[in-house]
């Protein structure tokens, strides 16, 4: 069995990416992953502006990468970029975080203008931290994703079933690459 870290990058409680996330953590666990959701807004605020690699919410962060055979980073765009929140969870964590993973990036945001944070923001920086993989990312708009409750999500149709494929992939890439000979 694989393990697929989830990380939600967005600052806000009633986020659309976190509940994103949660709604395609279930797509994930119905292929047989255990899926370990993280969201950075809920590490301490001290730790993360800080820069305190050692506090123990960021050793425990970066044991959960550690562990993860996948990483799914969603994060809202703001200004062309992934979130701040985000960022300095990244900085913080070891430099080859991610060597050996698979990695999936997803973004929302409010205007197609920003449908390339993924390639030109995100996709480097994880790049840099060694992912082995990194799947093609999935940019999602705030309008196609409808808050139903709390904890439950619906999305236009054509973006569900692009974000099923994107996550189906994913997840045969996770597999592949846990059942692959150390050294590969």
């Amino acid at each position: 069995m694989t393990t697929v870290l989830s990380v939600s990058g967005s600052p806000s409680a009633a986020s659309r990416t976190a509940r994103l996330l949660r709604h395609l953590d279930a797509r994930l666990v119905s292929h047989g992953h255990t899926v370990v959701p993280l969201d950075v807004r809920s590490l301490p605020a001290e730790a993360l502006v800080g820069a305190d690699p050692r506090h123990p919410a960021i050793v425990e962060a970066a044991d959960l990468f550690a562990r993860a055979d996948g990483v799914v980073i969603g994060t809202p765009v703001y200004k062309a970029a992934y979130s701040g929140v985000l960022k300095s969870l990244l900085d913080l964590l070891p430099q080859y975080a991610l060597a050996g993973k698979t990695v999936l990036p997803l973004a929302t945001g409010g205007s197609r203008a920003h449908v390339l944070a993924i390639d030109y923001a995100l996709r480097p920086v994880l790049s840099s931290m060694g992912a082995a993989h990194i799947v093609q990312g999935w940019f999602v708009l705030d309008k196609e994703i409808t808050v139903v409750d709390e904890k439950t999500v619906t999305i236009t149709p054509d973006t569900a079933a692009a974000l099923e494929q994107i996550v189906d992939q994913f997840s045969d890439a996770v597999r592949r690459a846990s059942l692959a000979p150390a050294g590969r």
